[in-house]
């Protein structure tokens, strides 16, 4: 009970508490289980030195009428020797005396018939035994009408020794003084233990109080440590060895803090700056790789004589504006220090703004599906842009090595979301790195700072969307992006 208690997560000042009641609780039950003991051990004892000097006693008594009898002391004179005198032995020693033959018949006793047995002999059981004594002596227990008795049997020899009887003594154990004895020394102990119970529990409450106060003090003072904030030491007048080791353990551990708080700030903001810098690099390099596909595409594809060209022209001048003015908003919001770029709220088809963003990829392989007309939401431009260029890019560096690559951007929408599904049938990704693919400088590629998901899930929950995952090795995968429908009955 005492190893289940400390083991639990009650409290030290309980722990102590308990601890103290039940080892004094625990006392008193083996001291009163022990003194029980000690007094049954005692009456064996004491009833057994009693019967022991009755029979002595009684013996003497058969003892001097054998000498001073004028028949002649054999077996078959028993009675006639005892015939009055075995109920004079009775009365002065308050027993009842029984003479029993070698072969266990009764020859005389004090009362009419002998009650262990109603023929009045002894069993073979008994005769063997005595028969088997080293002492020539047995003693045998008994219960009878619920009452205890010793009985014992003995040899009566003659002058030289010669068996001539077997002298039985029956003796009850009679316990009532003891018992009596026994319920006062118990009640006196109980008095004692309640007593000492009530100075053990007010004692192991203030020992408690006392050895945990400062630990309650301590852990106040941890609770409130802040890297952010000046933090005073602990103060405790006496205590023991333990405890002042732990709180010079705190008061070294503040010093170290506040000497280490300014170097870590200052880590921070390198840090950050840092993170910024590579975040601007990645998100600048995106829109760069399109604009050089699209102006190697243009020169490849221009032809002097090709009466579209205005149109052509029209179209790359477009998607090359598109591209500087994400990167005009990027270096804004970096000049700035604020998000990247500075959020707008803009009321946008997503279908038309999806497909655009799609024209600055010139694999054939990509396809857009839609089932409407239109779809509303209202977004920045140039971030949603981004969210779809960063997926589409993905995919397409996921379907590198395909025999048979397909990149599919599907747009479409329920009663209160808008939805980008952008799936491909590329290398899949592992288990073990969906629930890090969002997560800031992760990648799975050779190159690349693995900041182009992290900022495209950071652009969705800004707009209060979210983007999930679903993806298998060497199947494919797909990211479903929802954003918060607009309603069309609010565009004026």
């Amino acid at each position: 009970m005492l190893k289940s208690l400390l083991k639990s997560k009650s409290s030290l000042r309980t722990k102590i508490f308990l601890s103290m009641i039940v080892l004094v609780l625990g006392a008193s039950i083996l001291i009163a289980l022990a003194t029980i003991y000690q007094y049954n051990q005692d009456s064996l004892q004491y009833h057994k030195e009693r019967l022991d000097r009755k029979e002595d006693q009684i013996r003497a008594s058969i003892n001097y009428e054998l000498r001073k009898t004028s028949y002649e002391v054999v077996t078959e004179n028993i009675p006639l020797i005892f015939k009055d005198k075995i109920y004079e032995i009775q009365d002065i020693h308050n027993m009842e005396v029984s003479l029993f033959d070698l072969k266990g018949t009764v020859l005389k006793s004090s009362r009419a018939s002998f009650f262990e047995k109603p023929s009045g002999a002894i069993n073979e059981e008994v005769l063997n035994a005595l028969r088997g004594s080293s002492t020539k002596k047995h003693v045998v227990r008994f219960e009878e009408g619920g009452k205890k008795y010793r009985s014992s049997y003995s040899y009566i020899t003659d002058n030289y020794f010669k068996p001539l009887a077997i002298l039985n003594l029956p003796y009850i154990e009679e316990d009532n003084f003891i018992t009596r004895e026994l319920r006062k020394f118990l009640f006196r102990l109980a008095q004692v233990y309640l007593f000492m119970m009530a100075i053990a529990i007010l004692l192991s409450y203030l020992l408690s109080k006392q050895i945990t106060k400062p630990l309650k003090t301590i852990s106040e003072k941890i609770k409130k440590t802040r890297l952010d904030t000046s933090n005073k030491k602990i103060e405790i007048g006496q205590a023991s060895e333990e405890i002042s080791t732990l709180v010079n353990a705190y008061n070294n551990m503040i010093d170290e803090l506040e000497s280490s708080a300014a170097a870590l700030a200052t880590n921070e903001r390198e840090s950050a700056w840092r993170e910024m810098a590579k975040q601007v690099a990645h998100e600048i390099k995106n829109p760069l790789t399109p604009m050089r596909l699209t102006v190697q595409s243009f020169e490849r594809k221009f032809d002097n004589s090709d009466p579209n060209n205005s149109e052509k022209v029209k179209e790359f001048t477009q998607s090359l504006t598109q591209q500087i003015d994400t990167m005009s908003a990027i270096a804004s919001a970096f000049s700035t220090y604020a998000n990247m770029p500075a959020q707008k709220d803009e009321t946008l088809d997503l279908i038309e703004i999806t497909k655009l963003a799609l024209d600055i990829f010139n694999e054939e392989y990509i396809i857009f599906n839609s089932n409407e007309k239109e779809i509303i939401v209202k977004l920045d431009r140039v971030q949603l842009i981004r969210v779809v260029t960063n997926l589409v890019k993905n995919a397409t560096q996921s379907v590198d090595e395909s025999n048979n690559p397909r990149v599919e951007v599907k747009v479409f929408s329920n009663k209160e979301s808008a939805i980008i599904e952008v799936s491909d049938n590329g290398a899949g990704i592992p288990d073990e790195n969906k629930e890090r693919i969002f997560e800031p400088k992760f990648t799975t590629k050779s190159s690349g700072m693995g900041l182009g998901l992290a900022m495209v899930k950071s652009i969705i929950e800004n707009y209060k969307g979210k983007i999930s995952l679903k993806s298998e090795v060497d199947i494919g995968s797909v990211f479903t992006v929802e954003f918060p429908k607009f309603n069309n009955s609010n565009i004026k």
